[in-house]
């Protein structure tokens, strides 16, 4: 499931990790910054450590991210958002950044098992477009159905329906992906 250009990203990190990791920040620097900036807006210093640690987690995964048949981009997502609620949460009890519900539904501070993680990020990978971009861009980059309509050019309520039934076609397939394991097991 790794493009072309994902697959030289990671052969770089693993033989020679400055190139590649100036290729992966090339290439998903902008999102992963993104993601981040999203949980922790006004920590500028933070976000910028929390961009550095997926970076580094990116190059310290790089081996097993070659042999898995994941996507990079999408592992970058969950680990970039979960890294960064990591950071926030370090932060509200320090008492450094106030708790701003537009930003930590409770869905964010609840801790969620990560070989199912890789299981949902996989399946929504392979949701067809436009339910792709639209789940990508509602669940890893936090921005609201009224943003993402505008910049597909879609109504507000087809966005939430489409996540509606997304959500529904990914519990199924989830579902079944266990009862497959599960058989295999």
């Amino acid at each position: 499931m790794h493009t072309v250009q994902d697959q030289e990203i990671l052969a770089l990190l693993c033989t020679d990790p400055q190139t590649g990791l100036a290729a992966l920040l090339d290439n998903y620097g902008a999102m992963v910054h993104g993601i981040v900036r999203r949980v922790l807006p006004q920590a500028d210093q933070d976000a910028e450590e929390c961009v550095a640690d997926v970076l580094v987690a990116a190059w310290q995964n790089a081996p097993r991210l070659q042999r898995d048949a994941r996507s990079l981009k999408g592992w970058l997502c969950v680990t970039a958002r979960n890294t960064a609620i990591s950071r926030w949460r370090t932060l509200r009890r320090r008492g450094t950044v106030p708790l701003d519900e537009a930003i930590a539904g409770d869905w964010l501070l609840t801790p969620q098992p990560t070989e199912a993680e890789e299981r949902i990020q996989v399946l929504v990978l392979e949701l067809e477009e436009p339910d792709r971009t639209i789940f990508l861009r509602r669940y890893y980059l936090l921005e609201p159905a009224r943003e993402i309509a505008r910049l597909l050019h879609m109504t507000e309520h087809n966005v939430n329906v489409r996540l509606s039934r997304g959500r529904e076609k990914l519990r199924r397939r989830f579902t079944e992906s266990e009862r497959e394991e599960t058989r295999h097991a």
